[in-house]
């Protein structure tokens, strides 16, 4: 108890955060037995797997003291690139791929630079940015009508979303080495340290040398990469890509940031919290759906739940 009382408090938030998903998985299997199942959970964390990809990218840039509202949008445009490009054909899938990543870097640059070179306010850029791309989408591809939408996502991404290795989902093994990759870079590289500065006193941060505009274009890259490989993975487990299918992704994103104990502010927090967060909205989902409450009644128990673990952090924070 003395040595959790002594650790830090991002590091408490983080045990939070898996303690929050350990007793949402044992409240499913109380209201449904067999919740608990080999594939139950790894259904449940597959999904997850989506919301920590978005979370990933949403976690850089509310790290240092941003958001990015335009994932929704660049989720859904990564997966359209994918399938008007390879148009399912196996051949086709690396170019379409490459493609539909280097779309979500460019546009997260854009978010970056208005963000930093221009001075404009990050919630208004990325919201902007949003609606720039849904408009150029919707324009694109002729509205909700859509028919190249409707082309199958290549055998490898949809074997990337559906099979196994060692009886391990392989988008789970992708998210695993994410969220190996992402924690070391935070933890342990300069990257890291300076994302850390900046988003605790931004002026220091440049004063000790960092490139603070750099950073950020970087970072909102780094989130624009991540919404678009999340596009990529949804088309292989749906099988093809739709119209606002990444609408679902913004509250999400932002909740499991914030319930991983990431300060909305900036300056402090863990991936490894943020994937707890994703897995505890999951499961909340999964067992409001067990419990087959109406759907106004499953909405207003999801937000009073979520409402309800963030005062809890809030107070955490005060003491």
């Amino acid at each position: 108890m003395n040595k959790f009382k002594t650790m830090a408090p991002e590091s408490r938030r983080v045990l939070y955060a898996i303690a929050a998903a350990v007793a949402l998985f044992l409240l499913g299997q109380a209201v449904h037995p067999g919740f608990l199942g080999l594939a139950s959970v790894e259904s449940i964390l597959v999904i997850a797997s989506f919301v920590g990809l978005v979370a990933a990218g949403q976690c850089f840039v509310i790290l240092i003291g941003g958001i990015d509202l335009s994932v929704p949008w660049v989720l859904n445009a990564g997966a359209i690139v994918l399938t008007t490009t390879s148009l399912g054909l196996e051949s086709r899938a690396p170019i379409a791929i490459v493609a539909a990543l280097a779309m979500g870097i460019v546009v997260g640059a854009i978010n970056g630079a208005g963000v930093a070179i221009f001075g404009i306010p990050a919630v208004v850029m990325t919201l902007a940015m949003n609606g720039i791309i849904e408009g150029l989408v919707l324009g694109l591809t002729g509205g909700f009508t859509c028919s190249a939408c409707s082309s199958y996502a290549p055998p490898f991404v949809q074997a990337l979303a559906h099979d196994s290795l060692l009886g391990v989902p392989d988008a789970l093994l992708l998210w695993l080495v994410v969220i190996v990759l992402v924690t070391l870079a935070l933890n342990i590289t300069r990257f890291g340290r300076a994302t850390y500065a900046l988003g605790n006193n931004p002026r220091a941060a440049v004063l000790a040398g960092i490139d603070a505009r750099g950073m950020t274009i970087m970072l909102y890259a780094a989130s624009g990469f991540f919404a678009a490989l999340a596009g990529i993975l949804l088309v292989g487990f749906g099988g093809q890509a739709s119209l606002g299918m990444g609408d679902p992704y913004l509250f999400t994103s932002i909740a499991a940031v914030v319930i991983g104990g990431v300060n909305i502010l900036g300056g402090r927090g863990h991936y490894l919290g943020v994937a707890a967060g994703a897995v505890s909205l999951t499961v909340l989902v999964s067992v409001l759906l067990a419990l087959n409450m109406p759907d106004y009644v499953r909405s207003i128990a999801y937000g009073v739940v979520i409402l309800g673990l963030l005062l809890a952090y809030g107070r955490e924070r005060e003491t």
